[in-house]
Formats: C-alpha cells, structure tokens, sequence
C-alpha cells in the first residue's frame, strides 16, 4: 500500500538534519548567498532595503511575501547585459503582478506568458505587446484570438489542433500568427520529475526523434496566415549545469539545420528556454548570468559552425533566476513544540501562520528551504528546528530541516529567503485561508502591489 505522501518528508533527516546541512557557529548569522542584496541584519532584526521586517509586520501583517524591487531589477538587468544581442523572456509564471510587469518592461526584457490570464496583467500593465511570448500546451481560442487581436509577438505553438486553430483565426481575423514550434529534445534535465519537460514522457512539445516537430513545421509551411519564427525547447527548471543544453542545442540545431534544407531557408529565431537554478540552501551554488552566457553562447556557436549554419537570433528564459532571489516569506510563530526521535534526539516543531497554501513547493517538489529569525537577536544554542505552517494536512512543512535559536517562541518572526517565484503564484486557499499580500520595499519605503485577501474576497464567490 502506497505511504501517505509526507512520509518521505518524516524520518528522513535524523537528529542532525540531512547531511548537507551544518550546524552553525551563530545560528542567528544570515547565509548572505541565499538573501536579496537589500537584506540586512542588525542586532538580530532583518531589514530590507532600511526597512525592518518588525515594521512590516506591524504595517502589513503576516504571512507577507518582500520584495526587495532593487534586487529584482538588478536581476534583471544582469540578464540582459550577459545576454546582450540575445532576447530575455521573464517567466510570469514564476510571479506576475501589474508592478512587475512594468519594472520587467523597464529593464528592457521581454514577457513569457502561458495562460489568458497572464496576458491580461501584462495587457493591464501596458507591457509592450509585440515584447510577449505565448507558451502553453492547451490553449484555447478565446486564448489565441486574444493575443493575435493584442498583437503579441510569438505564439509557440504546441499541438497539431493548435496549429489548426491558428490557421481558421488568422483567417477569420485578417492578421498573421508569429509561430514557434516547441520541441522535446529527449534531455534529462538534472532536476525534479515534475520540472524536468524536455523527455519524451510528458505533455509538452513536438518531439524530434519521432518526426512529429519536423511534421509541425510542414503543416506551418502550410498555412499562409503562419510565419515560422523557429524552434522551442525548454529542457526544464532549477538547473545548475549546461550539459543538458549542450545536448538539446544539438539535437534542436540538427532540425533547424534540416528546416533550412528542405524549406529553403532556416528560421531566423531559436530558443533555448532557460529555467536556471537560484539558492534556496547552503548546498546551492547557481551560476551568474556571466557564467551562463559565456557557456551557452559557445554551445550554440560552436554547433552551428559544425552544421555549417548561421547562428540564429536566440531567446533565452531564465525562469526563477530573477524573482525567487529577491522575494523572502514573513511569517509570525504561533506554538513550539519538541517532538521525540530516535533515542534520545528530539526535533523542535516551530508553527506558523501560514504554510502550503503560501508556498506548495515543499509538499509538491520535496523542496529544501532556510530560514532565520528575523525580530530580535538570541544566545540560544542552535536547535534542529522544523518550520511548519497552520493547515491539516501532516504534509504542511515550510522549511524541513533548519537550525534555529533554541529560545525561539509565539510572537517571534520568521524570515524564509527565495519565495519570490512559484510561491505566490501557486498560492491556494486551501482550509479557506486568504492568500498572503505582496509588499514591494526600495529605498526604505514600503507599498503595497498585491492586497492581503480576506474573509469577504473568499465569501464573495460563495453563491450559497
């Protein structure tokens, strides 16, 4: 019989937590890798851009999620000037909101979209529309027809009936569709099954091994209300390394080469998708946005020398890279509790106010986090500690393994760094709990972007 699914997350650290994890001199000590550029501590109270997480609290209330907006248009710009001659596509998906759309338009990248809804804030935020990619494996026609009427500038296409229906609306509306054509290279991206999306096995993209990505170009060659802008592929997220795409630069540029000999010209655009890895632990260690492009820039010189093809326009996405460093997660402790393991060891319980509905990634990935009391400072001995967050399900866990101060108590704050992308965005209301509000901090002021939810938002879909 199949164990409840929090099992693997019970029993699997010991009494000294995994073996990555070490006990700190001063568990009070910020790992400053894992941190925006605006986090500070002083004292033992964290701060963000001058402004501590005490007045936030105070201010906004708890769950919170931070933004540090220097640290995120930094990122961003980092991007861009590595990539440089390159498009860099923000992933919304990772975190969308009216303020981000614009400080991504402003730093000059371009958008990353995969549903009607994504769309409409990047519309609402007057994001340039000819700067916006289409993503999605099922999209619908209100969908298409949306962002053909919107005028966005790349639809990467990801079904034989979405060509279809491409074909009827740019027939019906008179305009033409600026098409991609995802592909699965056959990579196994050194990630989670759930992240990884460039193997044959899963819902996205046409693959090449079978023919069906060579069949989806001819069936565009097709249709004269399609122009083919190029090749897709996105091998996954949370990557570290750039063998994988060393493997599917390959695989992608042997087809656009083959494209080019049987239609008559290659396509002027590639993109190689991105998803790179960010810190949530002391155990990661991303590149830089240096590192990157010196290694993937070579990748695709280097295979199209050998295929004896120009290097063609390219795309890169870097997913999480730019939001999930700048953004922390405050949270306030409600109750502790020490829990017996094997022996004599024991583990401390830290309950917060939120949880899975504030960030799924834990329950959902078996995803490491840390975290750092962040209202005051403490002597305590360091305590293997587990943050967990208010909802019943045995699952809910924030941090799984993390060394704490032992006097940790009700009413402490705690700090949990990289919750930028894929938290807020996958937030849920489960145990009808409201969603937690964003707070954007620059130069010492704190604002708003994203309300708190409440009791009347949840009851106003109620129809009873």
């Amino acid at each position: 019989m199949r164990s409840h699914e929090a099992g693997a997350l019970h029993g699997q650290a010991g009494d000294r937590g995994p073996a990555w994890l070490r006990v700190p001199d001063d568990p009070d000590a910020l790992v400053e890798h894992l941190w925006s550029a605006g986090v500070a501590k002083s004292d033992g109270v964290l701060s963000v851009a001058g402004v501590t997480a005490p007045e936030l609290a105070r201010e906004f209330g708890t769950p919170l999620y931070v933004v540090d907006e220097a640290d995120f248009r930094a990122r961003a710009r980092a991007f861009a000037e590595a990539f440089a001659g390159v498009d860099v596509f923000y992933a919304a998906k990772a975190f969308l909101c009216i303020a981000t759309a614009r400080w991504v338009a402003e730093e000059g990248l371009n958008l990353d979209v995969c549903t009607g809804g994504e769309l409409a804030v990047a519309l609402r935020a007057e994001f340039p529309p000819e700067r916006i990619g289409l993503h999605g494996n099922n999209k619908s026609v209100a969908e298409l027809r949306r962002a053909l009427e919107a005028g966005v500038g790349r639809i990467i296409v990801d079904s034989a009936e979405e060509i279809d229906r491409l074909a009827a609306l740019t027939e019906e509306l008179g305009v033409p569709a600026h098409v991609m054509v995802r592909v699965t290279a056959g990579v196994e991206a050194h990630t989670h099954e759930y992240i990884s999306t460039s193997h044959e096995d899963q819902k996205f993209g046409f693959s090449i091994a079978d023919g069906a990505a060579m069949d989806a170009v001819r069936r565009i060659a097709a249709v004269p209300g399609l122009h083919l802008l190029g090749l897709h592929s996105h091998i996954g997220s949370q990557i570290f390394v750039t063998d994988g795409f060393e493997v599917a630069a390959r695989r992608v540029l042997r087809l656009h080469a083959q494209i080019a000999e049987e239609q008559g010209g290659a396509p002027p655009e590639l993109d190689l998708g991105g998803g790179f890895g960010i810190a949530y632990t002391t155990q990661d260690r991303p590149a830089t946005p240096d590192d990157l492009a010196r290694g993937l820039l070579k990748i695709v010189a280097d295979e199209c020398a050998a295929l004896g093809v120009d290097v063609p326009q390219l795309s890169i996405e870097p997913g999480r890279a730019i939001a999930g460093p700048s953004t922390f997660t405050l949270y306030e402790v409600g109750t502790t509790k020490d829990v017996r393991l094997d022996g004599d060891a024991t583990r401390r319980y830290v309950s917060v106010d939120g949880g899975m509905s504030d960030n799924i990634r834990p329950a959902l990935y078996s995803a490491d986090y840390s975290c750092t009391l962040a209202s005051r400072s403490s002597d305590g001995p360091a305590v293997l500690s587990r943050v967990v967050g208010k909802h019943c399900e045995s699952g809910d866990i924030v941090v799984k393994d993390e060394y704490l101060p032992a006097d940790v108590a009700a009413g402490d704050l705690i700090a949990v760094p990289g919750t930028g992308a894929y938290c807020r965005s996958l937030a849920s209301n489960y145990n009808h709990v409201p969603r937690p509000a964003v707070v954007a901090v620059r130069d010492g002021e704190a604002r708003l972007v994203v309300r708190r939810e409440d009791e009347a938002d949840l009851l106003r879909l109620d129809l009873g």
